[in-house]
């Protein structure tokens, strides 16, 4: 059921929804705290949450020059082995072209930027069309809210959507609601655990336990960013479920049928992996020069702690 808040933002947004929280940063929400699957980086100064297609980029590289060039330059080198240059250099051009296109086309092409949260200025920052949006996380109008979708072969299926409303940088008057990660597959528990997750970073962290209380240490918050970012380590995933098997066992019957295939498929998939992750890291590097300087320098340990709302009103009344 809808909590009915007439004072907040979003609440006529929230009045055409059955099932939907307004949320503020100084109220918790009682869900168990969860990592935000989007989170792609989780720092003492600024939190990173990926936005559009950003997650998927680097798949293709993966595919052409992680799979089929490994495939061909394999082949290049068993024909130079075998003193076969000219078979040799054939097949190390056809591996040079499957990986070289496909690699400078990801990282040259701009990059969706993520949204940041900066807990130095205690701000949120989104980019959309070369145009800055932002808020100060202290009064952030927020939502969670459980939405439907029919597909003609899905049928209805049950999301749930957490969103934040922001206005343009030097325009307040124009104002953007953007989703704070991908609404597919969530719940709404699940949305207001990511909310908390937020809520733990920009008021007790930036390293917190399980209840998000203040920590000393950054391991549980790593610990769930590795956990997130599995893709390519899932050879070391499973390898240790079966040494874990093979020592509860005492070396006996330790064998699962579905570990050793899903171990398998992990080494196939790893020069995949290995050359997504290496696109990404780069075009993720490259895009991050397309935020504003005044951002950027915020983002630095001994960077400005002023807000952009205050550099806002300084215009105004200047």
């Amino acid at each position: 059921m809808t909590i009915n808040n007439p004072a907040h933002p979003l609440s006529q947004r929230l009045a055409q929804v059955l099932d939907g929280y307004p949320l503020q940063a100084d109220r918790p929400t009682g869900a168990a705290l969860m990592c935000m699957p989007e989170v792609e980086e989780h720092t003492e100064h600024y939190l990173a949450i990926e936005h559009g297609d950003s997650a998927h980029r680097g798949m293709l590289t993966g595919a052409l020059g992680g799979m089929c060039s490994v495939f061909f330059g394999s082949f290049a080198v068993v024909f130079l082995l075998d003193k076969d240059l000219e078979t040799a250099l054939m097949y190390f051009l056809l591996a040079v072209v499957f990986f070289v296109p496909a690699f400078l086309w990801e990282i040259l092409r701009p990059m969706p930027l993520p949204i940041l949260l900066n807990r130095r200025t205690r701000e949120l920052y989104f980019e959309q069309d070369d145009q800055l949006y932002h808020s100060p996380w202290d009064g952030i109008a927020a939502a969670a809210y459980s939405v439907d979708t029919i597909g003609p072969y899905t049928g209805r299926m049950g999301h749930a959507a957490l969103e934040t409303l922001l206005h343009r940088y030097g325009h307040p008057e124009e104002q953007v609601l953007i989703n704070l990660g991908s609404p597919l597959g969530k719940s709404l528990p699940m949305q207001l655990g990511f909310w908390e997750y937020l809520r733990a970073y920009m008021n007790n962290g930036p390293w917190f336990d399980e209840q998000g209380d203040p920590s000393d240490s950054p391991n549980f918050n790593l610990n769930m960013l590795d956990v997130r970012q599995a893709k390519g380590k899932m050879v070391r995933l499973h390898w240790g479920l079966i040494r874990d098997a093979y020592k509860a066992n005492n070396g006996r019957n330790f064998l699962n049928g579905l570990d050793v295939a899903l171990l398998i498929g992990g080494i196939f998939f790893l020069p995949f992996h290995a050359v997504q992750n290496f696109t990404y890291a780069i075009a993720k590097r490259r895009s991050r020069n397309h935020w504003p300087e005044l951002i950027r320098e915020r983002l630095e340990p001994d960077g400005p702690t002023t807000r952009l709302v205050d550099l806002e009103q300084q215009q105004v009344t200047g």
